[in-house]
């Protein structure tokens, strides 16, 4: 990547923004907008449409006009897989521009993003357009007198919710297997990171989607996700963000059509040190990053590091170390190393996380304060907790922001049960050099992806499943396709 190239992107003025419904860029039907802040010095980005209930409903019957008129659902599967791969060769022609524009809404480092988002992207495309011409049915092993055939069909219209934090590729994981199986997407961002998104709309019109299949409404969540909820048109949810979302759009599930509600809602992972670890030193760089890239922000991020007693007081120190020297700042800047908090609310509320660990008895080790603050934008420094316990708040709630707990463990069997003693279960981390702790540990350890001698990295040929209150279902890999593709029987008297 060129620095030259990221600044003159990263100082282009941003057009006033429309949404997308049945194929056409519209404001909101009442004329409201609302800004766009960046992150990076709190200035304001460009202005996006506060849409409407009546918007979302709009949205809602264009995606299933689009859907029943068949010209994406009935299309050949070789001809939707030419379009989805189009779709992939046009985020990777506008990467850059991509990466930076997401930058500027909410604050990953480009470093991380120019992967995590465009990358990550572009490649969650070209996987399921492969899906698309090898997803097939199967025939019964009934009585010869009987064909029992079973297909396997598009659900009609998604509802899909997505986050802030890493809106490109998350958004990916929805839209990209649901057009797959031949569904009209409609689509709700962040309030506080949409300009990624309705620019991946723009590419996939240009890239041959048709009209009303991929439509998106920006806006508050209680206004236009509520709606979209709500909405007895949609046939599935999906949905990433907090446990608080996840339980009230369930509560819209079974007020509305009782629509099936994909949820992945967090975590609170732990990574796990045991004193045989193959390499120290990458273990506890390893576990700085799962932390404190893109500021904590990251729904996998290691937030919980366990640490076996024999080797505590030097991994705190030397992580500790490495937290203090990290860079913090600029987030377009290549060398940044962790960039801002999405947003000033978010910030207050990792420093009220700071001041309730130090009056629940934590010992901050390094860390712990607003920095650059004349810059107008949000940084934090990264911080650690030492002697946290498994009961603290701080190792039982999700910060969401670059605050790492460190918690002291004697043996496997104390591991296990500090590991599994939250009501999360997304991610987790295994250092150890023995091969059977290592199964072992992936056995108990109640996660949907657990790390072993690594953090981070799985790519999209693995799903990524919640279990406890981390949510149902799987985004990523050929099992997200479940989500969105139902089962008809067809039984034949011969």
């Amino acid at each position: 990547m060129d620095q030259s190239a990221i600044d003159a992107l990263g100082a282009a003025p941003i057009a006033s923004q429309s949404m997308w419904i049945g194929g056409r860029q519209v404001a909101a039907s009442d004329g409201e907008t609302f800004d766009a802040i960046s992150p990076i010095d709190g200035q304001v980005l460009a202005p996006l449409p506060a849409g409407t209930a009546d918007d979302m409903r709009a949205a809602v019957a264009a995606a299933r006009q689009s859907f029943e008129a068949g010209a994406w659902s009935n299309m050949a599967p070789a001809a939707r897989k030419r379009i989805m791969h189009r779709i992939a060769d046009l985020i990777e022609k506008h990467a850059l521009e991509l990466a930076v524009l997401g930058v500027r809404d909410n604050g990953t480092e480009i470093s991380m993003a120019i992967k995590a988002e465009p990358g990550s992207a572009a490649a969650t495309f070209r996987f399921y357009a492969e899906c698309v011409d090898k997803v097939m049915g199967d025939i019964a092993p009934t009585d010869p007198s009987v064909l029992g055939l079973i297909h396997r069909e598009a659900v009609g219209v998604v509802g899909a919710i997505v986050p802030w934090n890493f809106p490109l590729m998350i958004g990916a994981w929805k839209i990209a297997p649901a057009l797959a199986m031949g569904n009209s997407v409609v689509l709700k961002p962040a309030e506080v990171a949409s300009l990624s998104l309705l620019r991946l709309t723009e590419i996939c019109h240009e890239a041959g989607l048709p009209e009303g299949v991929l439509n998106v409404v920006t806006g508050k969540g209680a206004v236009v996700g509520s709606a979209l909820a709500h909405d007895m048109d949609v046939d599935v949810l999906t949905f990433t963000g907090s446990g608080a979302t996840g339980r009230r759009l369930l509560e819209a599930s079974a007020a509305s059509n009782m629509k099936p509600c994909y949820l992945e809602l967090g975590g609170k992972s732990p990574n796990i040190i045991f004193d045989d670890a193959p390499n120290l030193d990458k273990a506890i760089a390893a576990s700085a990053a799962a932390i404190f890239r893109n500021s904590g922000q990251v729904c996998v991020a290691g937030s919980r590091l366990l640490v076996q007693a024999s080797i505590y007081d030097e991994v705190v120190e030397k992580l500790s170390q490495q937290a203090s020297t990290m860079k913090v700042g600029n987030p377009l800047d290549l060398t940044t190393q962790a960039g801002a908090v999405s947003s000033d609310v978010q910030l207050a509320q990792n420093l009220a996380h700071v001041e309730a660990a130090l009056s629940g008895g934590a010992r901050l080790a390094t860390g712990g304060q607003r920095i650059l603050q004349n810059s107008g934008g949000y940084y934090m420094q990264p911080t650690v907790f030492a002697d946290v316990t498994g009961d603290m708040k701080l190792a039982q709630e999700e910060v969401f922001g670059p605050v790492l707990g460190v918690i002291r463990f004697e043996d496997e069997a104390e591991a296990v049960r500090l590991a599994n003693a939250t009501v999360y279960g997304l991610a987790a981390g295994v250092w150890t050099s023995d091969l059977g702790r290592a199964h072992r540990m992936v056995k108990a350890v109640k996660a949907g992806v657990v790390h072993v001698n690594t953090y981070g990295g799985p790519d999209i040929t693995v799903p990524l499943s919640g279990h406890k209150q981390s949510g149902n279902g799987s985004d990523k890999s050929i099992y997200a396709l479940e989500k969105f593709s139902k089962l008809k029987t067809a039984w034949i008297q011969l």
